[in-house]
């Protein structure tokens, strides 16, 4: 299959991304089709990371730490920024075209045959498990879609399972409480594999705790940062795990969040290898980490950030890095957009909109997208003063710019959908 035509072929399928909807979550239909095609998804050991927020950093930084030890790793993340291929890639590289319209020409064929009409994200995750079995790689890296129990990435059986933390997300397919939440992340665990739980609500790690696996490391009591500090480009950080102590250790990252997530990806990988990682392949896998769009300095002066938080407990992690980390010195200027099926209002608050000398709202670029004079009406009603509105994101960031002098800082966030927009816009207008 051509690329042009394979993204035709998943564009025709049910796509929560652009619907926001899921008629009938399970994963009774990808297990049709692993088994169609001879269950890929256990050809080599691996490793399923859900959770509300950090999992994207999460799943680069075990990644990183697994290619330091010289493994080929394949790693299967959603959403991408720019191009579907950044979904499956290995060795941090993405999937080329050809290859993609191959993988995904296998699943389109395999619909006919078996009978079943996989989702757009069923069929992605099916044809990523293929292409990591034809190109034998030694493990997996796998980032939960949403919530666990009925993922498509839930039918692997992986030697280590990671829980980030747990947040009010996605409540209309698991909630309204915390604990239910945490019971369908708590699906991803499996006889035999070993628990690195980044959650430490104690109702709700009992929950994780209880899920079934062989060994459970808690953060804070068997792994965790005994310091977590800003330093110049990132974080500083001491570890600790069951099997060694690490001291000094840098991570090109910003946010104490970011050195909570590093924790939990260096608890996995030892886990995972029953030993401790050398000092120096730890530093060489960590300085490694990159994040495009996850709070991403773009340039300086002014100081331009782009940020794909898009739930409240993500947006209160990156106002808290924006305010105290950063601290500019001069305007505060936020482009946002975001996505129906959340509180803008929350979304918002989080983000500190109010404590910004200007909002510029867009419409994130999306079928689901809420319109910029709803984002509008939702700042002026929490109290921000300053409020422009534009129908793109491209409107937005220009005006944004254009106003933003020398010792500003200008923060886009709010959705992924806006700052993978936002990035190429960025890139081009500053200097």
């Amino acid at each position: 299959m051509e690329y042009q035509a394979a993204l035709a072929y998943l564009d025709e399928h049910s796509n929560y991304e652009k619907t926001g909807r899921i008629n009938s979550p399970s994963i009774a239909r990808i297990e049709v089709f692993m088994e169609a095609m001879g269950d890929p998804q256990l050809g080599c050991p691996s490793i399923h990371i859900t959770g509300t927020n950090g999992k994207g950093s999460t799943t680069q930084m075990i990644t990183r730490l697994l290619m330091s030890r010289g493994l080929k790793v394949g790693t299967y993340t959603s959403p991408h920024l720019h191009r579907v291929n950044e979904r499956f890639t290995i060795d941090t590289e993405p999937i080329g075209d050809e290859a993609f319209g191959e993988v995904i020409g296998a699943v389109a064929d395999l619909e006919l045959i078996v009978g079943a009409r996989p989702t757009f994200f069923e069929a992605i995750t099916a044809a990523a498990f293929r292409w990591f079995a034809d190109e034998v790689v030694d493990v997996m890296v796998i980032e939960v879609g949403m919530l666990g129990r009925w993922d498509a990435t839930n039918v692997v059986r992986p030697e280590v399972c990671v829980v980030t933390n747990v947040g009010l997300d996605h409540a209309e397919y698991a909630g309204p409480t915390l604990a239910e939440i945490a019971i369908e992340k708590a699906g991803i665990v499996k006889p035999g594999s070993i628990l690195i739980c980044g959650e430490t609500n104690p109702e709700l790690a009992a929950i994780f705790a209880g899920a079934g696996a062989d060994r459970v490391l808690q953060r804070d009591v068997d792994f965790g940062c005994t310091m977590n500090e800003t330093a110049l480009g990132g974080r500083v950080l001491d570890v600790f795990t069951p099997l060694a102590v690490h001291g000094e250790v840098f991570l090109p990252l910003h946010g104490a969040h970011q050195g909570e997530n590093a924790s939990l990806a260096i608890a996995a990988v030892e886990a995972f290898f029953d030993s401790a990682i050398p000092a120096d392949l730890l530093d060489e896998g960590l300085s490694a980490v990159q994040m495009p769009g996850r709070f991403e300095v773009l340039g300086h002066q002014p100081l331009i950030i782009v940020d794909g938080a898009h739930n409240p407990h993500g947006a209160d992690r990156c106002a808290e890095v924006f305010f105290s980390d950063f601290d500019p010195a001069g305007r505060r200027l936020l482009v946002v957009g975001c996505l129906e099926g959340r509180s803008v209002e929350d979304l918002l608050s989080a983000l500190r909109a109010d404590e910004f000398d200007v909002v510029f709202c867009c419409t994130a670029p999306s079928p689901r997208g809420v319109s910029a004079s709803v984002i509008a009406d939702a700042a002026r009603s929490i109290g921000c003063e300053t409020v422009h509105r534009y129908d793109t994101v491209l409107d937005a960031c220009s005006a944004a710019q254009r106003m933003a002098a020398s010792d500003d800082a200008l923060l886009v966030a709010g959705s992924l959908y806006v700052v993978g927009e936002a990035r190429e816009v960025l890139k081009r207008l500053i200097p």
